[in-house]
């Protein structure tokens, strides 16, 4: 079984077995309550939830160059 070469059908559906054959019907269920689809933007909002600004990649990136250059000296 190569995931690669499935459909996203073909991935649901083995996915849907295996969770039935290794936590049972119950275990299941249980599963995709705790799975369900949530609300809101998470991209958006993201940025209340982790307490900084948001920062565009080129800004992160920079961040990150800097901190290994201070890590090196």
């Amino acid at each position: 079984m190569n995931p690669q070469a499935m459909t996203q059908e073909q991935i649901r559906q083995t996915g849907i077995e295996l969770l039935a054959r290794h936590l049972g019907p119950v275990g299941m269920i249980r599963f995709f309550q705790q799975s369900e689809t949530g609300w809101g933007n998470y991209t958006k909002e993201r940025h209340q939830w982790l307490g900084r600004p948001h920062k565009d990649v080129k800004t992160l990136a920079e961040e990150i160059i800097a901190t290994r250059r201070n890590a090196l000296q």
